[in-house]
């Protein structure tokens, strides 16, 4: 199985229990297709790059999972059918963007400057 990334922008009209429910239904989809949820990462409202449909703000969230090839296409169309969805991005992770994420998630880049200098010592 390959292991992938997506994000997801949500239109900012909806409240925090919907877009909730949004982000669970595509969950649903992905682990009923075989897939293994890796992280989910929610980054909530923020302001969006340029307008997409006269709006500047959206709900973000990321899905790092692993999944056969042919779940992509579904999940995908179910996305593009979803009114709520202003923006997706699915991206096939190579073997350094998943080290790079699995030293995000343990914490590696997070540390402060002062740990790092005491580290040095």
């Amino acid at each position: 199985m390959q292991q992938y990334e997506i994000v997801i922008v949500l239109t900012p009209l909806l409240s925090e229990e919907t877009a909730k429910e949004a982000i669970a239904k595509y969950s649903k989809i992905l682990t009923d297709g075989g897939a293994e949820i890796v992280q989910e990462d929610n980054w909530g409202l923020r302001k969006l790059a340029y307008p997409i449909q006269k709006k500047t703000t959206g709900y973000y969230h990321l899905t790092e999972f692993k999944a056969p090839g042919e779940l992509i296409n579904k999940l995908e169309v179910e996305l593009r059918r979803d009114e709520r969805v202003l923006r997706f991005l699915t991206i096939a992770l190579d073997k350094h963007a998943i080290a790079y994420n699995e030293k995000k998630r343990s914490g590696a880049f997070n540390k402060k400057p002062a740990a790092k200098a005491e580290e040095a010592n």
